[in-house]
């Protein structure tokens, strides 16, 4: 047979091409030098993607970390479980589950370095690759809820909190459950190859539009809380209380930039070959301690947090210190 067959270079999956045909397929560019000759770009990628690789795992860790702490101080601290927190407790779930997510597909997908990702489509990589999906679906959309909260809360003062959280539920877990299913399903019947981790499939809109959609109305929400913020400064005079209470909604409203990843609204409608030198340490290398950032401002630094951990020391060491005190006059009976 003339010509070349499919293959695997380590980075990407070259398709066959009989003799004289030319085939091309989308390479990072800004990560290859120009100068370099082509026997020597594959290693320079390899080693590349090799680094990216470890310093998003570093990342991811540290994230899990920090968050699988946080969940486990709000539910200690049972005073600490409105509902607030509880939205924050699902958002600290959900970035727990694409780290987790992160890592599954890593060591499915490429633990193995011999693995040809050409001719591989098992239903153990299909699997990690969907299970992916619906996690990083899932953390959009708990974002999204966070800023509808926030919102809320401030056009409605005194609306009911509790209904909130179950109108809102829902939309963080029942959206991108419908949309991976709809996709997993159309996926196995028009385009069953490979490990389904194809970007260049038109069905991967169906994963990338609910993405979207989240990330601008985000967006939209950040500037709307931001005008509200500035019209009810403007149009009252306040006291002490209601100006203390504004400049923690505007820190608020200035954690939403990590928090909602307002950041990806410079990339979201950009081609995935437009600006990859950037868009890989945003979404890859920044957006794996995206979730350490959460847990720090909502959880390790929040004053309402600190207080009720400051306040349950001071009583067990007040009930150490009292048990100390009383067990030598403590009568010895035999």
């Amino acid at each position: 047979m003339l010509g070349c067959v499919t293959e695997w270079d380590g980075v990407s999956c070259w398709p066959a091409a009989s003799e004289g045909e030319i085939v091309s397929v989308l390479c990072p560019l800004p990560l290859l030098k120009p100068e370099s000759p082509p026997g020597e770009r594959r290693p320079h990628t390899r080693n590349y993607f090799d680094t990216l690789k470890l310093m998003y795992s570093v990342g991811y860790g540290v994230s899990l970390a920090a968050l699988l702490v946080a969940a486990l101080v709000f539910c200690c601290f049972r005073k600490l479980l409105c509902t607030r927190n509880y939205i924050h407790l699902n958002l600290f779930v959900t970035f727990m589950l694409r780290s987790l997510a992160v890592f599954i597909k890593d060591s499915v997908l490429f633990a193995d370095k011999s693995m040809d990702h050409c001719t591989v489509s098992t239903l153990r990589c299909k699997a990690a690759v969907t299970f992916f999906h619906f996690c990083v679906l899932s953390n959009f959309s708990w974002l999204l809820v966070e800023g509808l909260y926030l919102q809320t809360l401030l056009l409605f003062t005194f609306a009911q909190t509790r209904k909130l959280f179950w109108i809102y539920a829902p939309i963080g877990w029942g959206t991108p459950s419908v949309t991976v299913v709809i996709w997993a399903l159309l996926k196995h019947q028009l385009d069953d190859e490979g490990c389904w981790d194809n970007l260049e499939s038109r069905l991967w809109w169906i994963i990338k539009i609910p993405i979207l959609l989240s990330i601008l109305m985000n967006f939209v929400i950040f500037l709307n809380i931001s005008r509200i913020i500035v019209q009810k400064t403007k149009a009252t005079p306040m006291n002490q209380s209601e100006t203390q209470l504004y400049r923690r909604l505007v820190r608020s409203t200035l954690l939403l930039i990590p928090l909602f990843g307002l950041h990806y609204v410079v990339f979201a409608l950009f081609p995935e070959h437009v600006g990859v030198r950037p868009r890989l340490y945003f979404e890859l290398v920044l957006g794996s301690f995206q979730g350490f950032i959460v847990a720090l401002l909502y959880c390790f630094l929040n004053g309402e947090v600190r207080k009720e951990i400051q306040r349950t020391m001071r009583r067990w060491w007040s009930e150490t210190k009292t048990n100390a005190i009383n067990l030598p006059t403590q009568e010895y009976v035999p």
